[in-house]
């Protein structure tokens, strides 16, 4: 019976443990369900940039129709050394002088300077980083608080010495993409510093040129004035054998004036242009009364190189700074869409805390720590969503820029190139209308020497010869300033693929768009 009794209470401890293992069990699984079903919500609310995208494409030079207007002709792209071919020794001079001390050139070379300091910046988050901590603390510590006696109530010096470790593991890329930002920022900022070098020389050039033409009308004024005197003496002669009055006399001497004057307004637009040289050499204006008269050779012809279109994107410091910009709008994009995946950071420090000095590095006063810090954002109101939206604008903005200078320098070219050919036909009838003039004004002189045509028709014949001269004059010189801007619209001697500022062009209109597009790896 009493066996029985035993045996029966044994029987109901082992099925009350068996309910308990399972009741165990199956809260562990209830709670295991519970743990995955947070954790699917969790991995469903998770932000994510679905739907976020972009159709922009950078568009390829064969796109635009441009073989009428840009005809190959067989000629070579500007060297380095452009200036040399206007055969005046001191243009190339002068150039030189302004990109080596030039303020606009400083200001670009500070940028590529910044831009470089971001890919220091950004290369150094791919690395570990280790740092060093000391302290040392007096305190009186409350007998009253935390601490009981023999601390509470009493003077404890506490010396504090870690040195910490931290690595962020960038599994999507996302400060590697920063850091080729950073990168395609430099790049697109020294191919800015070298539109900046070529704009100045251009400016040079082109002011150097308006000198040149200040001085060969100055030339034709001073011209003027010897022909004028020469009337002046004949009318002379004439009024004391009584065939001209004191008015033919006095128009003569006017007219000498007049000429006298608008050499003297040549004078101060000379300096003037002077002085812009100095402020464009990056010099005082003094600097400019000491540049010599140029001797510019107007008869220097550029002639259109093959392929312009395609060969243009390599050739023009714009266009390939438009370029940099678009990839570095690129990686920003990857950058934001890494922001949407876990964060992971190692972390790991190693010291020695203690109270007072006598046990300050023994062993068991070590502390260590270590261990992984994750990150996930899950809801953040769409602060990531409008993050890459606004990424994705930028890029867009960068793309339709890229296009648009794209369209501008091959505008230019065309542009140079169709008033390059408009002024050779304007020149060939104004030497026509000079060489007429010139004639007729000779034969008015002869004929009002020997008494044969009136002082009248020696003026009005004069006028039209100045006229005509001067017209020659600015065309014979425009045409050298409009070459000067062929030369800088073909990008001034720069040439991308012999520098590291060159991009393969390859697919070059879809590249970008797919690469903006393109996920990083899935979560």
């Amino acid at each position: 019976m009493i066996a029985t009794s035993i045996f029966k209470s044994h029987l109901k401890k082992r099925d009350m443990k068996q309910l308990s293992l399972s009741a165990l069990r199956g809260e562990r699984r209830v709670n295991s369900a519970v743990v995955a079903a947070i954790a699917a919500l969790a991995l469903a609310g998770c932000a994510n940039y679905a739907g976020i995208s972009s159709d922009k494409q950078i568009v390829a030079p064969e796109n635009f129709e441009a073989t009428q207007s840009l005809p190959g002709q067989g000629g070579r792209w500007p060297a380095l050394d452009w200036a040399k071919q206007f055969g005046d020794p001191q243009l190339p001079r002068l150039i030189d002088e302004a990109l080596a001390d030039n303020p606009t050139i400083a200001q670009a070379q500070s940028r590529i300077a910044k831009a470089s300091s971001y890919i220091e910046t950004s290369r150094s988050a791919l690395y570990p980083k280790v740092n060093g901590s000391y302290s040392w603390t007096r305190e009186l510590y409350s007998a009253n608080a935390l601490f009981p006696p023999p601390y509470g109530g009493t003077w404890f010096s506490e010396n504090n010495v870690l040195a910490s470790a931290s690595w962020e593991l960038d599994l999507w890329g996302k400060n590697r993409s920063r850091l080729n930002m950073a990168v395609s920022q430099e790049k697109a900022a020294e191919a800015d510093m070298q539109q900046a070098r070529v704009t100045l020389a251009a400016s040079v050039a082109r002011t150097y040129n308006q000198l040149a033409l200040l001085y060969a009308l100055r030339d034709v004024a001073q011209r003027e004035i010897a022909n004028r005197q020469d009337v002046g003496r004949i009318t002379n002669g004439r009024v004391a054998a009584g065939l001209d009055t004191r008015v033919e006399s006095r128009t003569a001497e006017g007219n000498v004036a007049t000429s006298q004057t608008n050499m003297t307004e040549l004078d101060g637009q000379i300096e003037t242009v002077r002085y812009q040289l100095a402020a464009l050499l990056g010099k005082g204006p003094d600097r400019g009364l000491q540049i010599a008269k140029p001797v510019i050779d107007p008869n220097v012809n550029m002639t259109l190189p093959d392929n312009v279109p395609a060969d243009l994107i390599a050739r023009r410091p714009d266009i390939v700074a438009a370029r940099w910009q678009v990839e570095a709008a690129t990686h920003n994009i990857k950058e934001a869409k890494a922001e949407f995946f876990p964060d992971i950071n190692l972390a790991a420090a190693f010291g020695f805390d203690a109270f007072g000095w006598s046990r300050f590095l023994q062993a068991s006063s070590r502390q260590i720590q270590i261990g992984p810090a994750v990150h996930l954002p899950i809801f953040d109101a769409g602060a990531l969503r409008a993050q890459l939206k606004g990424r994705y604008a930028d890029f867009e903005g960068n793309v339709a820029n890229y296009n648009q200078t794209l369209i501008n320098a091959m505008n230019d070219v065309a542009t140079n190139i169709s008033a390059i050919r408009s002024l050779d036909k304007q020149m060939a009838d104004a030497q026509r209308a000079l060489a007429a003039a010139t004639s007729a004004y000779q034969l008015a002189v002869i004929r009002y020497k020997a008494g044969l045509s009136p002082q009248l028709q020696v003026l009005n014949a004069d006028e039209n010869r100045l006229a005509n001269e001067q017209t020659v004059t600015n065309l014979r010189l425009k045409r050298t300033d409009l070459q000067i801007a062929l030369i800088k619209s073909l990008g001034g001697g720069f040439d991308a693929t012999s520098t590291n500022l060159a991009i393969d062009g390859s697919g070059q209109n879809q590249a970008n768009t797919q690469a903006a597009n393109q996920a990083t790896p899935s979560k």
